[in-house]
């Protein structure tokens, strides 16, 4: 399926010229203050590391290659990403119990320590940053971030 044969006859291409715009603007402005968050956390932790710790801290101990599948990157792009987890303490890197050629990888306490600092620092900042919106319209933006996301995940899968 090609990008054009998915547009519509029904698509209002001003919004939709609007919201790639939008989309734009928000990609920037994002990586500007890599919404590292507020306090002594802020900009602590790039988003490589802070995605693979999050991963880590929901999936628990992960061999590389599912935990390269589950963030729909590539094993080398997660062993080179890891490494640096690894060296500064955040991640264990311990042998397959079942295939000791294999790697697992676990959020160590200090990592755990560390994640939730950051991510207390990061939900302070999005809570400065929607202070007057309403609690149902973080939700419905949190619920259609979400979504855009998957799509896009979505997208990348297809090829």
């Amino acid at each position: 399926m090609t990008p054009e044969s998915i547009t519509s006859q029904t698509d209002d291409p001003s919004l939709l010229d609007l919201f790639q715009h939008e989309v734009a603007v928000f990609a920037r402005r994002a990586e500007q203050i890599r919404l590292g968050g507020l306090g002594p956390a802020r900009n602590s932790m790039d988003r490589a590391a802070y995605l693979l710790l999050s991963r880590l801290d929901q999936d628990g101990p992960t061999g590389v290659k599912a935990l390269a599948a589950g963030m729909g990157i590539d094993s080398s792009t997660v062993t080179r990403q890891v490494a640096p987890l690894v060296d500064s303490g955040l991640v264990k890197r311990t042998s397959d119990p079942d295939d000791g050629r294999a790697v697992v990888l676990q959020l160590s306490p200090r990592g755990s320590d560390r994640l939730a600092e950051v991510r207390t620092s990061r939900r302070d900042l999005m809570s400065a940053l929607t202070a007057d919106w309403t609690r149902e319209e973080r939700e419905v933006f949190c619920a259609l971030l979400t979504r855009f996301n998957a799509a896009i995940s979505e997208w990348q899968q297809r090829g």
